[in-house]
Order: structure tokens, then C-alpha cells, then sequence
């Protein structure tokens, strides 16, 4: 079973996305920490932090599903 052209670009963008996302939520999430640590801010923006680290990256586990389940349709839609 073949994907068409259009729907295999798309497909990858979203891929691409995602990777992009996973990979700036990190960089941030571990500088945002070294940071916060280093001069000396309340915990809570820590939690702050792995909060919005967290939503990120449910963010793309859900993109992820949602590109798997796609490629995964028997009649491709």
C-alpha cells in the first residue's frame, strides 16, 4: 500500500515537528533548570517548568499517535 506524494510531505512536516518540539522543549527544559538553580529562583518556577516541559511533550506524544494511526489506516485516509 502506497501513500500518495502529497500525504507523505505532510506526514513528514509533521514528523519533523515534532522532533523539532521534543528537541527545544529539552534544550529549554534543562537550561530553564540550570538557570533557575544557578540564580537562585523559587522552586515553584521549577515545577513551572517541568510543567510546561510535561504539556510539550504530551503534546507531541499525541501528534506521534495521530501520524502512526494515519499510516496505519487500511484504506489510507
Amino acid at each position: 500500500m502506497k501513500m500518495s506524494g502529497g500525504r507523505d510531505h505532510r506526514l513528514a512536516r509533521e514528523a519533523r515537528l515534532v522532533a523539532v518540539m521534543i528537541a527545544v522543549t529539552m534544550v529549554l527544559w534543562i537550561g530553564l533548570q540550570w538557570l533557575g538553580g544557578r540564580l537562585g529562583w523559587d522552586t515553584s518556577y521549577a515545577f513551572l517548568f517541568d510543567l510546561a516541559a510535561l504539556a510539550a511533550f504530551f503534546w507531541a506524544l499525541v501528534v506521534t499517535w495521530r501520524i502512526w494511526r494515519r499510516t496505519t489506516r487500511p484504506n489510507g485516509n
